[in-house]
């Protein structure tokens, strides 16, 4: 922002994607009066426009391979093993042991649920353990946890007063509009740079030579829009 306080117009309006979603970022874009639209990382998962954006993981890439990496299996127990009775909120262990809850309730990242332990009467002496516990060596007990579901905030008294209206107003029929935009700027470029220009990796080294490097193919990029925009005639 501070780079570019001379290269803004007023009236202009900085974009932005997840990886610069932060309560710091956002206060300061607050306290510098910047109009910014930034997104978090549950912005698709809300807008209906990426309800099908899963087809695209499966297409093939002549580059590098963009399906979801497969997460290994632990070989530990999962919450499924344990057997939890939400109404007598008791839980019994493979082992056939019970595990006694930890508080009333718990909230973790807006959901609630009830965190429950075993005793370490039972866990340490258990065969079990290896099969239970990620690290027995170092980890007495095995905590487990069990979610009820999602308790939405309460936009009366957020908990983070910047998240929450960042988020309304990415959400807003203006900001998705707003925000659409932002693909058909910044995404053609790299586009361009990368497939039409074959810029897929820098063959020089240091800094300053890449960024010399950069900034050819950019104004490439832009004589290139130039012309095609009339201003060589």
């Amino acid at each position: 922002m501070t780079a570019t306080h001379a290269l803004r117009a007023t009236n202009a309006l900085i974009t932005a994607d997840a990886g610069y979603h932060s309560k710091t970022n956002l206060e300061a874009l607050a306290a510098m009066r910047v109009p910014a639209l930034i997104a978090d990382n549950e912005m698709r998962g809300r807008d209906e426009r990426f309800a099908t954006q899963d087809r695209h993981t499966v297409l093939p890439h002549p580059l590098h391979n963009k399906s979801a990496p497969v997460s290994p299996s632990s070989p530990c127990f999962t919450p499924n093993d344990f057997v939890y009775d939400a109404d007598a909120r008791t839980c019994t262990c493979p082992a056939g042991k019970s595990l006694y809850r930890k508080g009333r309730a718990n909230m973790t990242k807006d959901y609630v649920g009830e965190h429950v332990r075993g005793a370490k009467r039972d866990g340490v002496p258990c065969t079990l353990r290896a099969t239970c516990l990620r690290s027995p060596d170092a980890t007495a007990v095995r905590n487990v946890a069990f979610f009820r579901g999602r308790v939405e905030p309460d936009t009366r008294h957020p908990r983070d007063t910047h998240t929450m209206r960042m988020k309304a107003r990415i959400d807003s029929d203006t900001g998705r509009e707003q925000y659409g935009r932002r693909f058909a700027t910044v995404k053609p470029v790299f586009a361009n740079l990368r497939h039409n220009k074959l810029l897929d990796r820098f063959t020089l080294h240091g800094r300053t030579k890449v960024d010399g490097q950069w900034k050819l193919f950019c104004l490439v990029h832009n004589i290139e829009k130039l012309a095609c925009a009339g201003y060589a005639a």
